[in-house]
């Protein structure tokens, strides 16, 4: 990055790589806070379970919606100075500042074998407290099971975090790349999008109104496969009363309900997967056509512009917030329980806390860090079809 024409720009894109560097831990540690039963977010949600399932609720949406405050606080520092450190590094043209934004990209990624080392902890922490569980072990084996897996769930919110922050930054790069692309396929710059325009206004709002139906479509599909495993469960059950005797004479049917979870996961996620790979590509046509008999050649390319922009920012916080209320949830009903209310009323609450927590961050929350990536790169791809010229 030493040029005669710049030769201070390999210590501005240091300081962009850092500042991604810097960024990733500071999600982790805001993650961390509002995730962590020694915390207080997740001690309120526990102290609300007192008083009913609907406290619970209540108390875990709340945490969850406060949770984006600090992440997009950091995340837009670091749009800011490494695409301010980029500009002025030196070197000529816009693309200096959206390569400073790339670098702080790639210095959040060079972490991210440590993430996923934290990610996988938690599913491997989770199922071994299953073992435990099903093996019969003793209270105290199940304590410190418990226990991992209350760091577990930790870990995989903290990896969450992280991804949201790198998808960020990502999709930014992808904005302006997607810009640059049209500028060279008009001929002209194109730098600028004009949210007053309304047309720009509805893409926006397709964007956003995306984000929060693939979201809905994405936990109603987890609710319907969940019916049918507490269907069979209680099939089971009634068929083979043994199942819940002393000793036990008779073993679950655990294949039958591995098959309809899987079954369900394959088919209920294809609509999901349609809206958001499709709804990118109808706008664009759609708002193509109505440009050509406006005559605005340009006006599909704002509009998919705006769909991506404002879906993103949308996606992004969604996410965080879907993410960050179930790892607290999830550890509230830890809490409890480590309390010595397991079976009380505190403890009911507290499940249903975490059961409607399991889809917010299992499902729903990391396919929007999927989703709002492959949006970006739809419209990237197919940016000139949108074009009528």
């Amino acid at each position: 990055l030493y040029t005669e024409v710049a030769p201070n720009a390999w210590w501005h894109f240091s300081g962009c790589g850092i500042c991604g560097i810097v960024t990733s831990y500071l999600l982790v540690l805001i993650t961390k806070y509002y995730t962590d039963y020694e915390n207080t977010p997740v001690i309120s949600i526990a102290r609300a379970s007192k008083s009913g399932h609907g406290t619970n609720i209540i108390a875990g949406v709340a945490v969850g919606m406060e949770s984006t405050g600090l992440p997009i606080v950091v995340i837009s520092v670091a749009l800011i100075i490494s695409y301010t450190l980029g500009k002025t590094s030196g070197l000529p043209g816009n693309a200096a500042g959206v390569f400073g934004t790339a670098v702080a990209t790639m210095g959040m990624l060079c972490t991210a074998v440590f993430v996923l080392s934290m990610n996988n902890f938690g599913p491997i922490a989770d199922n071994g407290g299953g073992i435990v569980e099903m093996s019969g072990q003793g209270e105290e084996v199940r304590e410190i099971t418990d226990m991992l897996d209350a760091v577990g769930n930790v870990t995989k919110a903290a990896s969450k975090g992280y991804a949201v922050g790198g998808s960020a930054l990502a999709c930014f790069v992808l904005f302006q790349a997607f810009l640059d692309e049209i500028s060279i396929l008009i001929n002209k710059p194109f730098q600028s999008i004009n949210i007053a325009n309304v047309e720009v206004v509805v893409g926006g709002m397709l964007g956003v109104m995306t984000i929060f139906l693939f979201t809905g479509w994405s936990m109603a599909a987890v609710g319907a496969t969940a019916e049918k495993v507490v269907q069979e469960v209680r099939r089971q059950f009634q068929a083979m009363p043994g199942i819940m005797a002393t000793p036990q004479t008779q073993q679950p049917d655990y294949t039958t309900c591995v098959a309809i979870v899987t079954k369900g996961a394959l088919g209920a996620m294809v609509r999901p997967a349609l809206l958001a790979l499709s709804m990118p590509v109808i706008v664009g046509f759609s708002f193509r056509a109505i440009g050509s008999y406006t005559d605005q050649p340009l006006l599909g390319l704002e509009v998919v512009a705006g769909f991506m922009m404002f879906g993103s920012i949308t996606g992004l916080m969604m996410a965080i917030f879907l993410d960050n209320s179930g790892g607290a949830w999830d550890n509230a009903k830890k809490l409890v329980e480590k309390s010595g209310q397991k079976g009380s009323e505190q403890h009911k609450a507290a499940v249903t806390g975490d059961t409607v927590g399991d889809p917010f961050k299992d499902t729903a929350g990391p396919s929007l860090h999927v989703i709002i990536t492959t949006m970006s790169t739809t419209i990237l791809v197919l940016g000139p079809l949108f074009a009528a010229y």
